[in-house]
């Protein structure tokens, strides 16, 4: 009996291993820069999964050790799900709202790798009464 416990521990840890690894979130101590994807039930059911997903293999196949793709709870700005903070240190943190995969592709591009905000796709640019 104690056995087949042990045998079914490894199992459940093994099947914890390979999600992990399918899902790729790295928890690097020394990222530069840190890309929260809200993940509460509002950013969920707005979407925030495939986004997580998407900002997760984009920097793999990148290969950009000194990013940390990470989920987050509530933001509390639930109007604007799926939400992504993108926090480098000595910069402003920038609020993406309404992100879609595709837009994490370019957020990557953009504003990761090349340093520029996608301003179109923050708070500021989305906000009520915003031009």
């Amino acid at each position: 009996m104690v056995k087949s416990i042990m045998k079914s521990l490894a199992e459940l840890q093994a099947i914890r291993d390979k999600a992990r690894g399918s899902l790729n979130i790295r928890e690097n101590a020394e990222a530069q820069t840190r890309i929260l994807v809200g993940m509460a039930t509002c950013g969920i059911a707005a979407g925030a999964k495939p986004v997580l997903n998407a900002f997760v293999e984009e920097v793999a196949k990148r290969e950009l050790k000194d990013v940390m793709v990470t989920q987050t709870g509530c933001i509390g700005i639930c109007q604007y799900e799926p939400v992504v903070e993108v926090i480098t240190p000595g910069k402003e943190k920038v609020t993406y709202v309404k992100m879609t995969a595709e837009k994490a592709l370019r957020v990557v591009n953009d504003h990761i790798v090349n340093g520029n905000v996608v301003s179109e796709y923050t708070i500021g640019a989305n906000a009520i009464g915003a031009k």
